[in-house]
């Protein structure tokens, strides 16, 4: 089947000129602007699917609460939680969160680089805005998503939460608050990361094909997202299917990016996604191969966030880095006078 997909369009390895990547982009501006997209990730089922299998995967020396069927449980049902926050009835906070859950790396990649920290990434794409102004609309922040940003920020909560318990546990003081803090910053990390394996949500096209390019005939309608991450899901995927495609445990070096290669991954295999689409895949039982595709974008986030609630356990016994750092504003952010 790997053949049908020997050639994506857009992967993290797509060559070509700068100039010809704004071209490329610019061309989307002629289409009606793009929203926020109006997705639930994986749909609860498949959200408290991944939270439960990474936790049950994780390795025996982690601290023994956290193997708890309490603890499972808990972080099981906290895997939908940011999905929660997007109801009509708190408007505020859903506008501001909403872009947490995606990236669309076809407009972040016009920044180069993404560099490591939120407000940074901010100040970068209002300077893309200034240079580019007939491309402006679409390269706003809340536009082009924080995806991995928010999962870097929660993950170091969690392993900050996680050192805290250490130096409790070492005095023998009471660790029952900071193990509900470690449960619930593991569940909501889980949304994120699960998000993450989900290629709807690292691409421009997360709810059908939007390029005016579409010689493959795939669909346009904006009825795919759900269809597949929730509706194929609640559907037809049982943690029978996933837990065997679930990956080794993969020691994580650089959380950063680690992460980033992780969601490059998955935005290689949106068109394959679109193929199995237009094949019948995800329509009602849906077919073979797209049933093993859903399975293992599901084994992906649980693997991805067992590794990463490890890592953060192991990384939370290393010293703290001495001194405080002020990070400094880009000089392009500078030069454009965000106001920030």
């Amino acid at each position: 089947m790997r053949s049908i997909f020997s050639k994506p369009r857009y992967t993290p390895g797509m060559k070509g000129t700068a100039s010809a990547r704004l071209r490329h982009v610019a061309t989307l501006v002629l289409l009606p602007l793009l929203a926020v997209p109006p997705s639930f990730g994986w749909g609860d089922v498949g959200h408290k699917m991944i939270n439960r299998l990474a936790v049950e995967a994780l390795p025996a020396d982690v601290p023994a609460f956290l193997r708890t069927p309490e603890a499972v449980n808990e972080i099981e049902y906290l895997g939908p939680e940011p999905d929660r926050w997007r109801s009509p009835a708190e408007p505020e906070l859903n506008a501001a969160q909403a872009p947490d859950h995606f990236i669309d790396f076809d407009y972040a990649e016009i920044i180069g680089t993404l560099p490591r920290r939120r407000y940074q990434y901010i100040a970068a794409l209002t300077a893309a805005e200034i240079t580019h102004p007939d491309m402006a609309a679409v390269l706003q922040p809340d536009k082009v998503g924080f995806q991995p940003y928010i999962t870097s920020e929660v993950w170091e909560r969690l392993k900050a939460a996680m050192r805290a318990y250490r130096e409790l546990n070492a005095k023998h003081e009471d660790t029952k608050p900071v193990e509900a803090a470690i449960l619930f910053y593991a569940g909501w990390l889980g949304h994120y990361v699960g998000d993450g394996s989900q290629p709807l949500h690292v691409s421009i096209n997360y709810n059908g094909w939007v390029l005016k390019d579409n010689p493959n005939g795939y669909t346009t309608d904006h009825t795919i997202h759900a269809k597949f991450e929730t509706v194929f899901v609640a559907a037809n995927i049982k943690p029978a299917d996933v837990h065997p495609l679930l990956p080794a445990l993969k020691p994580v070096g650089d959380e950063w990016d680690d992460y980033l290669a992780y969601l490059r991954h998955s935005q290689s295999l949106v068109e394959q996604l679109y193929q199995l689409d237009k094949q019948k895949g995800f329509d009602g039982a849906g077919t073979p191969e797209g049933k093993h595709f859903t399975a293992e974008r599901i084994a992906a986030g649980a693997g991805m966030l067992r590794d990463l609630i490890y890592a953060a356990w192991v990384q939370s016994a290393n010293p703290i880095p001495q001194g405080r750092e002020r990070p400094a504003a880009p000089a392009a952010a500078g030069k454009a006078g965000s106001g920030f």
